[in-house]
């Protein structure tokens, strides 16, 4: 996928949701919401009109000396048309060339982003598979000086690759009065303000490599790392995390929706210098996720902005440094529901909790 593919597809199907639905499983997934605060509506459509601008982050950072080598990806901002219907869901993307055309600036950068998130009445998945290539660094004055960020305002490193697969699974406590569906799947209303406890588990695999040093040989300060000159990093990671989400609703309709979890566990940091040398460390690895919304939801409209961003920094070999690999997605969205005088079809023994299942973005 390069910066000028036209079209996204991400579609979902329910069918191994529906098939857990008939356990003992299924049944504990299965939630009453309280109708009080939040109102249902999986069995209507879901169509919406969005924007949509998907990225990911490395940082290498120095903690004593307070400076960093930013790296990030030149991705497009799509706008398209989805709708959901019970499992069903699909969207369409398409990167506009007068949108995206002053993006040429940052490089190209070719990626395949199979971002989802799953939201369901108890239980929130993240799944992160990710392959990019083309970079260039964000900070250039702090990297390598004003003078040469004059000349050269985005240094470009089309040479780094990035892949990146992660899993984070939490769990709601308060999923009968708190909507993570309502702000970012659309396909709920929450009428009244509500929060929830969330724990959970993560892992996180990434590999980052360029064609020579990530610490660039021509950086203004040359301590920067200690002259540490590596071309390939690699981390593995497990964590637990916990966290609060809440929804503030103003007069029914207005909502401000805030979730953060903090993730603490161990990572496995593997670095490949450009001298042929290998080290390994193994150290204590923090995260963060943030999801962020505000609007206007209502029985029929909804109309708002979201976000949801992960974060994971681990240690590196050096002492004070550590790297910090990101991922999210931002996403505008305007949304009419239509209600169906009939079921499109019928089903036997399919749940409300899998007729909800959430459209993958991919």
């Amino acid at each position: 996928m390069t910066k000028r593919t036209l079209v996204t597809l991400a579609i979902v199907c329910g069918s191994s949701i529906s098939a857990a639905a008939q356990g003992k499983f299924g049944k504990w997934l299965q939630t009453e919401n309280d109708t009080a605060y939040i109102e249902d509506h999986t069995e209507d459509i879901t169509f919406r009109l969005y924007g949509s601008r998907k990225y990911t982050s490395y940082d290498i950072i120095d903690r004593k000396q307070k400076k960093d080598i930013l790296y990030r990806p030149n991705t497009p901002f799509n706008i398209g048309v989805g709708a959901n219907y019970r499992f069903i869901g699909i969207n369409l993307g398409f990167n506009f060339p007068f949108i995206n055309r002053h993006n040429e600036r940052f490089g190209n950068t070719r990626y395949i982003d199979l971002q989802s998130h799953i939201y369901l009445r108890k239980l929130v998945v993240d799944f992160y598979g990710q392959s990019y290539k083309g970079y260039y660094i964000a900070n250039p004055e702090k990297v390598f000086g004003k003078e040469y960020a004059r000349q050269n305002p985005y240094p470009q490193r089309p040479d780094i690759r990035n892949r990146g697969l992660g899993l984070n699974v939490q769990y709601i406590f308060n999923d009968k009065r708190f909507s993570y569906r309502a702000p970012n799947l659309q396909n709920e209303y929450q009428k009244k303000s509500a929060g929830s406890f969330i724990v959970g588990g993560e892992f996180f695999l990434a590999n980052i490599k360029g064609d020579s040093s990530l610490v660039p040989y021509n950086i203004a300060d040359t301590t920067f790392l200690r002259e540490q000159h590596y071309y390939k990093s690699g981390i593995a990671s497990l964590a637990a995390n916990i966290g609060y989400a809440h929804t503030f609703v103003y007069r029914q309709h207005f909502f401000l929706s805030i979730s953060v979890t903090t993730g603490l566990g161990a990572a496995k940091t593997g670095l490949h210098y450009d001298d042929g040398s290998v080290s390994h460390s193994v150290g204590l690895q923090f995260s963060n996720t943030i999801r962020a919304s505000l609007g206007y939801n209502s029985s029929r409209y909804f109309a708002g902005v979201h976000y949801v961003g992960m974060t994971t920094r681990s240690k590196m070999p050096e002492a004070h440094t550590y790297q910090a690999f990101g991922t999210g997605n931002l996403r505008v969205s305007l949304v009419r529901r239509f209600t169906l005088k009939k079921p499109l079809w019928r089903t036997r023994s399919i749940t409300r909790e899998a007729a909800a299942a959430p459209t993958a973005d991919l």
